[in-house]
């Protein structure tokens, strides 16, 4: 009997303790976020200030209502972050943020609102705004993009992927406002690439062969321009001395 007291004691025992852990949980839970709860890992020209000014987010909240799926996609998109993920912690007690910038390849300048807009774009074809990127004083950006809009950038990605081994070559993509896109480069000089861009990879394809051809034939050094607007009939314009 003794023994048996004593295992039930044990149960009650271990029930205290489960539901005590339990209300000390829900309590910690419900209690609210400040702004020093706030824990960034990642790239540390990121503030707290950035995150706030950039989302939803409003402290002091409870943990358990913030929005942390909401917050990511907000803040992926204003701040032009790669990866992003906002977990809530009770033990210990913070709201966790881990971030990852993208990085530069080009200077690019955008449009919106008639007001003109300084950056980077990154190898995935994303502008970051100036203020968000996360680059050092010294560094020299050789390729420019004018005219640079969101649904252009998968064209932009796949301009870069053409230069990924040469990215030297490449000094300029400019994106009209009319969505006419040419491109200037070390060896080919200017190349036309017009509006219909669902040619882009049959262009970019004809790029390198072009070039192979008219190195064989060296003709490199006379080219003026290429145009491929119509990448079944290509046009060299050549300087004649």
């Amino acid at each position: 009997m003794k023994t048996k007291n004593i295992i039930i004691s044990y149960k009650y025992l271990g029930l205290l303790i489960f539901l005590s852990i339990t209300s000390f949980l829900t309590l910690r839970s419900f209690k609210e976020v400040n702004k020093y709860d706030l824990s960034i890992e990642g790239d540390e020209f990121i503030t707290k200030k950035d995150l706030i000014d950039n989302s939803s987010l409003v402290l002091p909240s409870k943990l358990i209502f913030i929005k942390t799926r909401y917050i990511e996609k907000e803040l992926k998109e204003n701040l032009s972050l790669k990866n992003i993920s906002i977990n809530r912690r009770l033990i210990p007690f913070q709201l966790k943020i881990y971030l990852q910038t993208r990085t530069p390849l080009a200077y690019a300048e955008s449009k919106k609102l008639n007001r003109k807009l300084y950056g980077y774009v990154d190898s995935e074809g994303v502008f970051i705004p100036k203020e968000f990127a996360s680059i050092e004083e010294t560094n020299i950006f050789p390729i420019k993009i004018i005219g640079w809009k969101k649904n252009f950038e998968e064209i932009v990605s796949k301009i870069f992927k053409l230069y990924e081994n040469n990215i030297n070559d490449l000094e300029l993509i400019h994106i009209a406002s009319d969505g006419f896109i040419f491109v200037e480069e070390k060896v080919l000089k200017k190349i036309l690439l017009g509006y219909e861009h669902s040619k882009i990879d049959a262009q970019l394809n004809l790029i390198a062969e072009i070039k192979k051809q008219l190195k064989q034939k060296d003709t490199l050094k006379n080219l003026l321009s290429l145009d491929i607007t119509d990448p079944k009939n290509p046009k060299i314009k050549v300087f004649k001395p």
